[in-house]
């Protein structure tokens, strides 16, 4: 099991990010979490499988449709013991 962080920069809010990033973390049976920040970003924290988690974060780079992702910062994090996948306010 693996955990990361994600701060995704861009274009990433109001375009659907938070739901599609929580679609695509379902479907490859990531856990965690993903939520909008103040500053415009949107902050995700993904839980297991390493080729899945990598997956995952790989869709992040691009994101869903209308989205324009600048870029994206990962970060290794220890894992929270999330037990399914939460798209926070």
């Amino acid at each position: 099991m693996t955990a990361r962080h994600l701060l995704i920069h861009g274009i990433v809010q109001g375009v659907g990010f938070r739901w599609a990033l929580a679609a695509e973390a379902e479907r490859s049976g990531v856990r965690g979490w993903v939520r909008n920040r103040q500053d415009g970003t949107v902050e995700a924290h993904l839980e297991g499988p390493l080729d899945s988690v990598l997956e995952v974060v790989t869709w992040a780079h691009t994101g869903p449709r209308y989205a324009r992702v600048s870029h994206v910062e990962v970060r290794a994090v220890a894992d929270e013991g999330a037990s399914s996948f939460e798209i926070e306010p």
